[in-house]
């Protein structure tokens, strides 16, 4: 019986030092692994970035099960604030320490583990592909979008996909995310007249034309929330002028806003209602403004039904816990899978992400992989 240990596979990935965009060898090690035990593996280069596209079993076979996740990690920061080496996978106190222990190393080992080993002991009448990205932690342009346009290209799908980014607060099987919030941030540019500070009325002040323009746009509600959502939020993550003079109004003001926007919206429509304020306070203070805005992913929702029911009831009899369904959180691959397939997320406990001494419990990477491997059996059963 084929027994992949997920354990293992965590540690191995954790020495590799693949910082976003660099592979650092990690899509090697599991192209080799897949490649050795039945699964058709493909590289996909594309902008400097590789991913990695893998399927057992035929393309017309049944139904086809996927799983996506990142072996991308963020950097280490001020690596003498580690108590470990970053890259060195240690072990201590029944935790696995390294950077991207939690996000997602343990995630992808835990479900390409219960692959191998679902395929190898138990074939299913159907298929299993694994997508994995090295362009998750960063801007995600040459990632997972490249390899669903090498998917489409090529004539490959998935009826259903599962993406492996940590989903649980606090304890392990607490929940999953059936959507994810849209985000926008939009760069503002006000444009006014430098003079004197002892003679306003000679000048155009873009700085009080921005902060009226960002207490209009903090003061409006964008929306109360809807079923699956909680209410949008915006946030003022910066407002800069650069000025060092005090007795000098300055010509330019930049600020800029985050928008994190749920299925009320679309990306178009805040881009028009941000639009609308900056018309209404330009006309007011006689203030040119500018703006430029980029969206990282539109808000989705995947509705409860067959995918989030097959996860709970995994999750149900592998840990005796029944997962909430949310969409908090930030932006995940999700929003790109979405576009292919029915998805959600599902994964560890997400405490230690992004910090120093990022850690994963060992026990819940076995945990986990019994969870996936629950899933493959209960969908092709």
């Amino acid at each position: 019986m084929k027994n992949i240990d997920a354990f293992e596979l965590t540690a191995n990935l954790i020495k590799c030092p693949s910082v976003t965009p660099d592979e650092g060898g990690a899509i090697t090690l599991l192209d080799e692994l897949l490649s050795q035990n039945g699964f058709e593996c493909t590289r996909i280069e594309r902008g400097g970035v590789s991913n990695l596209f893998a399927r057992w079993g035929g393309g017309n076979n049944g139904r086809t099960f996927g799983f996506n996740g990142h072996t991308d990690v963020v950097p280490v920061g001020d690596i003498a604030a580690w108590s470990v080496d970053p890259f060195g996978a240690e072990v201590k106190d029944g935790f696995l320490y390294g950077r991207g222990a939690t996000d997602m190393k343990s995630g992808v080992a835990a479900f390409v583990a219960a692959a191998i080993d679902f395929t190898s002991n138990t074939p299913p009448d159907g298929s299993v592909v694994i997508t994995i990205t090295g362009d998750e932690e960063g801007d995600a342009i040459d990632g997972t979008t490249a390899i669903l346009d090498w998917m489409n290209n090529n004539g490959q799908s998935m009826d259903h996909c599962l993406v492996g980014e940590p989903t649980s607060p606090n304890h392990m099987g607490e929940m999953m995310k059936i959507g994810r919030r849209g985000s926008l941030t939009a760069f503002i540019t006000a444009q006014g007249v430098q003079g004197h500070s002892a003679y306003p009325h000679r000048a155009n002040n873009p700085v009080s034309a921005m902060v009226q323009l960002m207490t209009a746009l903090e003061e409006t509600a964008l929306d109360d929330g809807t079923e699956h959502f909680d209410q949008s939020t915006l946030a003022i993550t910066t407002i800069d002028v650069g000025n060092t003079a005090t007795n000098v109004i300055p010509e330019k003001c930049r600020a800029t806003v985050n928008i994190r926007f749920n299925d009320a919206h679309s990306g178009q429509s805040l881009i028009d209602w941000l639009q609308h304020h900056l018309d209404s306070v330009s006309e007011k203070t006689k203030t040119r403004f500018q703006m430029n805005v980029k969206i990282s992913g539109e808000s989705f929702i995947t509705p409860p039904g067959e995918l989030s029911d097959l996860i709970s009831q995994a999750v149900q009899e592998e840990l005796g816990v029944t997962p909430e369904l949310s969409t908090t959180g930030g932006t995940s691959d999700a929003r790109f899978v979405k576009n292919l397939c029915p998805v959600t997320e599902f994964g560890l406990v997400g405490k230690t992400m992004h910090a120093v001494d990022e850690r994963v419990e060992i026990a819940q990477i076995h945990q986990l992989k019994s969870i996936y491997g629950r899933i493959l059996k209960n969908y092709f059963a």
